[in-house]
């Protein structure tokens, strides 16, 4: 089966791969010129391990019975020749699910008992703790069986008021947001926490991750799916049925946890073959549609262009090959709106992360083959110079060059005194950025949260956090600039007293990383509002929300730091690598004359091997260039999508028109 999603992340992945193997080749010219040294193979590893894991997370939202199910069935599941995830009435997620494929493990459902709420631990800090998890194998080749093992992710269990409580499952100031209770007092909950789902699928090995989520209740329960998951993915679609529109719960969920605008979000009609009626022509209920998708896009304050009409079931039908079906369920308008606008978002920055990686390494070979030509251009002088010279000459300028390495030697003291200052600034660098650092900066914002009375003062020190971690940046920025500036002035001396050819390497730009921050903040400073107290004040709620959080700074922090860490060992090595030239440099030149004193006649011999090595070196820089030139292209030029965002209008009408057509037809 051929989508228009499918096709372009096709395309997609192999642009990914194409980078990957210029990456490998530029890395093997870099190697066969021993130009590449070991941070420099770590620089490209990084690069190829970065492309290779590279992840688009599509979130699909939705109240309950809502046809998400259906519609991730039509997208993923329809090659299996049935419904795989369950979608009948009263079988419905309970519990959030990520669909993905991890090569390294087998095809597995891992479930995580919701009775590990009770730990307060969040579920990312439970992922590594494989024997919490409940695993079942998944039988791929046999449909039925498999969709029989994901039946579990709908499995509830009926427990006590006061266990549902002790689970966060029940709120007694909210009780309209209360499961019922039967005769016994006894509420319904889903089974499990969490689903991992590790299938084969074509799209989730093209590093597609797929996450579904429950409605309103399951939600607001677990504070991980709003607090990391939704705001980490790079997509939303959110679904709602035609025959509603948009209805209280619907609109909680999109004020609640999708207001963001950060986020991509596509808004899915659901269902509209129910608006299907004998009684109506065409022509009626293509106006009802539209009136339908106006007044949604009015409510939700979203683009009209970003919301879908549908039918799941028709979409999942038409993609089993059903005859009966003619419609194509609306699928093709959305795979249309994802690959024209947010598969051109993730190419462009894969892109700028290629580049900017092999700009690096160009740079950093390039100032190696600058400083081995130089070296090469001094032994050609001396050499040419040797024409016609007495054997006295020749022993003196023998002398001149041990005298020349021994004092070459004498900057050893200099360089070791450069590399404690360094690794000093670059310890307060990274205290600045370490991992207790933060944990100390939430700490704070805890204990300032928990001093206030109700929580009140949660959203003060919440903004007062944000400020703190901005005012770290600021000294890591002021802390860059004085290290910067000292490596500056110190290879502008090595380069004077002990002819070096060192050069500033670009330092580090913190700007992404402050932007990231400023994405954090926004996503959660929505919890402080009036409208959200109440939550801080539930029992957990605020400790894990505090997990989460320091979990998403830690990230950025760490990047951050080793960013650093790698332009400071960047100058130290650059430093090395000339250190061990020159030392060969010299004892290549010393060499040379001892042959040429022994035997006059090799002199012109190599002279010619010399111009010979000059000629290889200069042919090597222009390959260098000429191999960045065509990565830089082609990390420029990704994929198009099949389909213009404005031709999207097209299926979307034309299942309008279908729609009426099945209409016109029941009533004839």
């Amino acid at each position: 089966m051929s989508t228009t999603l499918s096709r372009d992340l096709d395309s997609l992945a192999e642009w990914r791969r194409s980078l990957d193997r210029r990456i490998e080749l530029f890395g093997t010219l870099l190697t066969d010129q021993d130009l590449l040294d070991a941070d420099g193979a770590a620089l490209a590893a990084g690069l190829r391990q970065r492309l290779a894991s590279d992840r688009l997370v599509l979130a699909f939202v939705a109240e309950f019975s809502r046809g998400k199910s259906e519609l991730i069935n039509a997208l993923f599941f329809a090659d299996n020749g049935r419904r795989v995830l369950p979608a009948t009435p009263g079988r419905t997620t309970m519990c959030p699910v990520e669909l993905a494929w991890d090569p390294q493990e087998s095809p597995l459902l891992s479930l995580l008992p919701i009775g590990t709420r009770r730990g307060g631990q969040p579920v990312s800090a439970l992922r590594q703790r494989s024997e919490l998890w409940q695993h079942h194998v998944l039988p791929v080749s046999d449909p039925a069986a498999l969709a029989a093992v994901l039946e579990e992710v709908t499995r509830t269990q009926r427990v006590s008021m006061g266990e549902a409580r002790e689970l966060g499952l029940w709120d007694d100031e909210h009780p309209e947001d209360n499961p019922p209770r039967d005769e016994h007092d006894q509420v319904e909950i889903p089974a499990w926490r969490h689903a991992l789902i590790n299938y084969p699928h074509p799209l989730l090995k093209r590093g597609l991750v797929v996450v579904d989520t429950p409605g309103l209740n399951a939600i607001g329960a677990e504070p991980e799916l709003t607090l990391g998951l939704l705001p980490s993915a790079h997509a939303i679609v959110f679904l709602l049925a035609a025959d509603t529109g948009v209805t209280r719960s619907d609109l909680s969920i999109w004020r609640d946890h999708l207001g963001d605008r950060s986020l991509e979000r596509f808004v899915v009609l659901n269902k509209i073959d129910i608006l299907n009626d004998p009684l109506l022509d065409a022509a009626q209920v293509q106006a009802q549609v539209r009136q339908q998708c106006a007044s949604v896009s009015e409510t939700l304050g979203i683009p009209l262009q970003r919301v879908f009409p549908m039918s799941a079931r028709e979409a999942l039908m038409a993609r089993l090959g059903n005859a009966e079906t003619q419609a194509d369920g609306g699928l093709p308008a959305l795979e249309h709106a994802l690959a024209s606008e947010l598969l051109p978002q993730r190419s462009a920055v894969i892109g700028r992360m290629v580049e900017d990686g092999v700009l690096v390494l160009q740079q950093r070979a390039l100032r190696r083959v600058a400083d081995r030509r130089r070296q090469v251009t001094e032994q050609l002088l001396d050499l040419r110079g040797l024409r016609g010279k007495s054997s006295a000459k020749l022993q003196l300028m023998s002398r001149r060059f041990e005298t020349d390495a021994t004092s070459f030697e004498q900057c050893m003291p200099r360089l070791a005194a450069l590399r404690t200052v360094q690794a000093r600034h670059l310890r307060e660098l990274l205290r600045l950025l370490s991992a207790d650092r933060v944990r100390a900066e939430i700490a704070r914002m805890q204990s300032d949260s928990e001093a206030s009375f109700f929580k009140l003062g949660a959203g003060k020190a919440f903004a007062r956090l944000g400020e703190r971690l901005r005012g770290v940046f600021d000294e890591v920025d002021k802390a860059i600039d004085e290290l910067d500036q000292m490596l500056a002035a110190s290879h502008r001396q090595l380069n004077a007293d002990f002819g070096f050819a060192l050069a500033a390497s670009p330092k580090p730009q913190l700007d992404g990383y402050r932007r990231e921050l400023q994405r954090i903040e926004a996503s959660y400073s929505r919890y402080f509002g009036i409208t959200k107290l109440w939550r801080l004040s539930e029992p957990g709620f605020l400790s894990q929300f505090l997990q989460v959080l320091l979990s998403r700074l830690r990230v950025v922090f760490e990047n951050a730091a080793v960013e650093i860490e790698l332009w400071s060992k960047t100058a130290g090595t650059q430093l090395e690598s000339q250190l061990r030239e020159r030392r060969r440099s010299l004892q290549h030149r010393r060499e040379a004359f001892n042959r040429i004193q022994a035997a006059e006649g090799e002199l012109e011999q190599r002279i010619a091997e010399v111009e010979s090595q000059d000629q290889r070196l200069q042919q090597a820089g222009e390959r260098i260039d000429a191999a960045v030139d065509a990565l830089r292209i082609l990390a420029a030029s990704p994929p198009r999508a099949e389909a213009a965002a404005s031709e999207s209008t097209g299926p979307r009408l034309s299942l309008v028109h279908s729609a009426a057509g099945q209409v016109s037809r029941g009533a004839a």
